[in-house]
């Protein structure tokens, strides 16, 4: 008897313990982004913030989402690539408005420039998706160009899945390239810190985030049995933050010479 009403309240409990993971799962990932949207539009200034960041994670989400018209995975898991994919493009828009705000006040000083000097200040051109030049790729001057560049990379990608979507090769392949994009995300950071001997305007509470969420969620990858490209995943990256996490102490420990120019803490990871 006791053991049954000590089930009574075990089940819910499970249940509400799952509710729990599903919803870190789902929007645990963005959580990282929201101070530093806070912090961009404080400080008007997007440079601390990479917008290739958007770009691997609007990739890495949209394969993982046409991987899962092959093989279905757990829901939460769906949902958080939508989620993702959503405060992505918000980050991309509220960076273009910041840039394109700079740049007009740029504009002004060269006119106020050109009373005493014979040269104007150099104002970057308008960049459009439209130009197909790839030197700009992914530097745009309108919000708009970015849309269009994701819709036609989603209407590409999604018309190849449909037409191979019976194939298992191309279905696993698919959702590896998708983890796979997602995993390296982290590099480009490491790859920042080796060059410049520093991890000066890096937030080692973002890393140590990073580090925890990473971890929790190839936990939750393994116990739920999703499919090995996201256990691949989680565990790439766990290993790519360690990585940051070492260059943090070894550079605090063996200070170069500081980089000349302004940093800002910038996000760039998903859970």
């Amino acid at each position: 008897m006791e053991a049954e009403g000590l089930g009574w309240l075990l089940v819910p409990l499970h249940q509400l313990v799952s509710w729990g993971a599903s919803g870190a799962i789902v929007f645990g990932g963005v959580v990282p982004y929201i101070p530093q949207y806070r912090d961009i539009r404080r400080t008007q200034n997007a440079d601390g913030f990479s917008t290739h960041v958007c770009l691997v994670l609007l990739v890495a989400n949209i394969l993982r989402i046409l991987f899962w018209f092959g093989r279905r995975f757990e829901s939460p898991l769906l949902w958080q690539s939508i989620i993702m994919i959503l405060t992505m493009l918000l980050m991309l828009k509220l960076c273009t408005e910041v840039r394109v705000a700079n740049e007009l006040n740029i504009k002004r000083r060269s006119f106020a420039a050109a009373d005493s000097k014979d040269e104007e200040l150099k104002v970057p051109p308008k960049r459009s998706y439209l130009d197909f030049d790839l030197h700009h790729f992914w530097h745009w001057s309108g919000f708009a160009d970015y849309v269009q560049c994701v819709l036609a990379f989603t209407s590409v990608a999604g018309y190849i899945t449909y037409l191979s979507i019976d194939s298992a090769v191309f279905v696993e392949t698919l959702g590896f390239l998708a983890v796979l994009t997602e995993a390296m995300l982290g590099v480009p950071q490491l790859y920042r810190n080796y060059c410049h001997r520093s991890t000066e305007g890096m937030s080692l509470k973002m890393v140590l985030m990073w580090t925890s969420g990473d971890t929790f969620k190839t936990a939750y990858f393994l116990l739920n049995g999703a499919p090995l490209q996201f256990s691949v995943c989680g565990l790439l990256q766990v290993l790519v933050d360690l990585a940051i996490l070492g260059q943090a102490y070894a550079f605090a420990h063996h200070p170069q010479k500081p980089v000349a120019h302004t940093a800002h803490p910038a996000s760039a990871k998903a859970l």
